[in-house]
């Protein structure tokens, strides 16, 4: 998800600068004088609701915040204290990311349901939460979030739309980018370019031409252990 939440703040809508998507060319377009002007979240003054929930670990914690199922503690790896006291917080940065690329998020659209606190899971079914008022609670979400959209009316749009784009062929590009990843998985990184710098710096011993094959089967097939 903070993959598309990064999207959402801006990117190239001009691909057929970068071919397609050459990593080496689109690295020089952000550079660029042209970048400023291309990179505009696509998606700012929109609104965004977050109706969160959890059960807090149901059953599961003793009386410091530890799951009892562990058998030795382990109090020296972490410290249930540190942990937010409103689980709204967990969620912060989704929330912030959508701050961040001009989407509005208010406070009171942003909650938090704790439900099913110290009960088994099984106890904790979809008529279970009924009686705690989860179903209650997020249907006020859904009418705060209505509200607010309705007050507020519509936002225009900004000059790069999502909505009705329609993305240039690219065939030809995607087969100079193929061409690019087997170069690059017999070794031959494109001089210069951001792999080759970590093929120099011995920072990445990925060069495979089988990239199905995990590093540990590559590294246990070159080393195998002893027995």
């Amino acid at each position: 998800m903070f993959d598309r939440l990064v999207c959402m703040d801006g990117g190239n809508l001009r691909e057929d600068l970068i071919e397609h998507k050459n990593p080496e060319i689109a690295m020089e377009l952000e550079h660029s004088p042209e970048w400023e002007e291309l990179s505009q979240p696509h998606l700012e003054g929109r609104t965004a609701a977050f109706s969160c929930y959890g059960d807090g670990g149901g059953d599961e914690l003793d009386e410091n915040g530890r799951p009892k199922k562990l058998r030795a503690g382990h109090k020296e790896w972490f410290d249930p204290e540190q942990e937010p006291e409103n689980g709204r917080d967990l969620y912060g940065p989704l929330v912030w990311q959508c701050r961040y690329s001009g989407i509005e998020v208010p406070d009171e659209l942003w909650t938090y349901k704790l439900f099913g606190g110290g009960k088994k899971y099984g106890d904790n079914q979809a008529e279970d939460m009924n009686s705690e008022d989860v179903y209650a609670d997020f249907d006020a979400w859904t009418g705060r979030f209505s509200r607010f959209v309705e007050s507020k009316g519509k936002v225009e749009p900004g000059r790069w739309r999502a909505y009705g784009y329609k993305a240039p062929a690219h065939r030809w590009a995607d087969w100079k980018l193929k061409w690019r990843e087997i170069r690059m998985g017999a070794g031959r990184a494109p001089e210069s370019s951001s792999p080759a710098l970590q093929d120099e710096g011995d920072l990445n011993r990925d060069s495979t031409l089988s990239p199905g094959r995990s590093e540990g089967e590559k590294l246990r097939k070159k080393n195998p252990p002893e027995v």
